[in-house]
């Protein structure tokens, strides 16, 4: 909060503070001009009236920008130099200081520049991280969740679980009075159940379940990792106590259930939702248990959140969270060295040095779990032959784009996993540039001439994408070479993932990240059948042979019998060339010194519930 003297005012006129009244606060304007007009200036003069008493001081306010809003400090300056008396009257304040009433403490704010807006809030219905940070990430829990440091997983809804010895059966038991989020749009009558999360579970696994059809976009983790066929029912034992029986033992579920797809959401909203015929509100209005409470969504520009004062593990210490939500990632720097913003995500490699320079900020940084590459869709001819997309990958120059595009901040990726997974297939051999043997791959394959075809590359970049524009331009400069004629298309995010997932493109600029640590998932999610119709599966392509190894590597738990499935899988993928592999990131995020709590995550994830500001 800032506090200043009647004369300071009129001095200065304006000054920057952390927002002190709402935005939502404001009385909603009617639709005339001149009537809308008179009633911010009454709003006005109410707020200066209420911000000012005898000791002269003056209130400041601002939106979620830190510019001031109402200007009432420039209008009561211009009313004090009309009113000698008024100024006569805020003379007491500097004779006696001792008299100002105590003030309250500001709210603190946390403000985060992202790079794209999320595809909207019910997670279970989306696939990339932008989604996840903006609603798992903040607003949700899971049952369990998955600590990148200690490499395990570790309690979060659920204090403990036990697991049958034959692996069918998974018994979890709830941490008691986990509240959900109160809103202007929703009240919880009742603490988290384990009927919540067999409503959350089932919603996607029953086709009869009512809320199953009314995802638009499907459930494409679910689906991709075939928990329909996997999950044979979900028993709430009690209140506290959820169990699920398996069909078949899994070795991947429990990590499954970190993911932020497995997020647990309250049946008694979704009940109220269904009964009022607005079912889709889920998406727009969420409730969860997570840190941070839901409060407003503009699309392209902002997401505005407030701390859950009932978070089972502890109020955040900031009070606001905004998502500045700004897709050029030079715009990002500025605002970060402006202090507009309190963290940058997805940063430029170039920004990250520029940003080593700057006293005023650090740079947190670590190997990503990540592996970015541009999918093949093996269903579009010529691409459905291997000669073909081999002699893609034989085309393309790696050393360059590696250079250019990530500037020495990534590892050359020869396979699908990144080099941190335990059954990391390091023998595999790559793809160097060979022009020549290209050539005589396309020849063999009947197009001695080369073909024609196109190269899908999001407009802005991203941390397994930092300049799309030149990595599409430089793959289209390297087929040229051996015949083949690619037209790019830059597609907005949210366009291009809704079409990739429907199979239309022919290459795509795209890209994995790990969420649990176990290599299966960049397997069953990517490359088995299941995926092809869930639409996570870019590459299009369905073998049985590749489908059995991938599915023997779930049904033992012993990591080296698992290690060597996974290898073979590895090894039948690089030969097949469904991708053409770029790189293994290093995640970057950058951030103002005065920033304590945050890391990283491997996984792309964030965790803003440990984050505070220094004064």
């Amino acid at each position: 909060m800032l506090a200043i003297d009647a004369r300071t005012v009129a001095r200065r006129g304006r000054c920057n503070s952390r927002p002190l009244v709402a935005q939502n606060d404001l009385p909603r304007p009617p639709a005339h001009k001149s009537t809308r007009r008179n009633a911010l200036r009454r709003h006005q003069n109410s707020i200066c009236a209420k911000s000012t008493g005898k000791n002269g001081l003056v209130i400041y306010q601002s939106d979620h920008y830190g510019r001031l809003f109402p200007d009432c400090t420039r209008r009561w300056a211009f009313d004090l130099q009309r009113k000698p008396n008024m100024r006569l009257a805020a003379l007491p304040l500097l004779l006696a200081p001792l008299f100002i009433a105590p003030l309250a403490s500001a709210a603190t704010n946390l403000s985060v520049c992202t790079e794209a807006s999320p595809e909207g809030f019910d997670v279970v219905q989306y696939n990339s991280l932008t989604t996840t940070n903006a609603s798992a990430d903040v607003l949700m829990n899971r049952l369990v969740d998955y600590d990148a440091t200690a490499g395990k997983l570790v309690p979060s809804l659920a204090d403990s679980w036990e697991v049958s010895p034959d692996g069918l059966v998974y018994t979890f038991k709830l941490h008691p009075d986990v509240k959900f989020h109160r809103t202007e749009y929703f009240t919880p009558s009742r603490t988290l159940t384990a009927e919540d999360v067999r409503f959350s579970f089932e919603r996607m696994l029953d086709p009869a379940n009512p809320w199953h059809k009314i995802a638009q976009s499907g459930f494409p983790h679910a689906q991709s990792l075939q928990l329909p066929t996997l999950v044979k029912k979900i028993d709430a034992l009690d209140p506290l106590t959820v169990r699920f029986t398996l069909d078949h033992a899994d070795s991947t579920f429990l990590a499954a259930l970190s993911m932020g797809f497995a997020s647990i959401y309250p049946a008694e909203y979704a009940d109220k939702l269904l009964k009022a015929g607005t079912p889709e509100k889920l998406n727009s209005q969420p409730i969860g248990t997570g840190p941070f409470v839901f409060v407003r969504f503009q699309k392209d520009a902002v997401v505005r959140y407030k701390a859950n004062p009932d978070y089972f593990a502890g109020k955040p210490a900031v009070d606001n969270l905004i998502f500045a939500i700004t897709p050029d990632a030079n715009v990002r720097l500025q605002k970060l060295h402006r202090d507009e913003c309190q963290i940058a995500l997805s940063p430029k490699p170039l920004d990250v040095g520029e940003a080593e320079k700057d006293p005023a900020l650090k740079v947190e940084k670590t190997p990503a779990f990540m592996t970015a590459f541009v999918a093949i869709n093996s269903q579009h001819p010529p691409l459905d032959k291997p000669e073909v997309r081999q002699a893609i990958n034989l085309a393309f120059d790696k050393g360059s784009y590696l250079k250019a595009v990530f500037e020495g901040t990534a590892e050359a990726a020869n396979g699908i996993y990144p080099p941190n997974t335990w059954s990391y297939a390091k023998d595999l051999p790559g793809y160097p540039q060979d022009i020549a043997k290209a050539k005589t791959l396309l020849e063999r394959a009947g197009l001695k001439n080369g073909f024609k075809t196109t190269i899908w590359t999001r407009p802005t970049g991203s941390l397994l994408n930092p300049n799309p524009n030149l990595g599409a331009q430089l793959l289209q400069a390297d087929l040229a070479k051996v015949g083949i004629q690619a037209e790019i298309r830059v597609i907005e995010w949210g366009e291009l993932i809704r079409r990739a997932k429907a199979g239309e493109h022919d290459l795509l600029f795209m890209g994995w990240a790990g969420d649990n640590g176990d290599p299966d998932n960049f397997l069953t999610p990517q490359f088995s059948c299941a995926a092809v119709k869930s639409g996570t599966n870019f590459a299009r392509y369905c073998d049985p042979a590749l489908d059995k190894l991938i599915s023997a590597g779930k049904t033992t738990s012993e990591q080296g019998v698992r290690s060597k499935l996974y290898q073979q899988a590895q090894a039948q993928i690089q030969q097949q060339a469904l991708s053409l592999l770029l790189a293994h990131p290093t995640a970057f995020a950058l951030a103002r010194k005065n920033i304590n709590g945050y890391q990283v995550s491997p996984f792309g994830r964030q965790d803003f519930s440990r984050v505070s500001v220094k004064p």
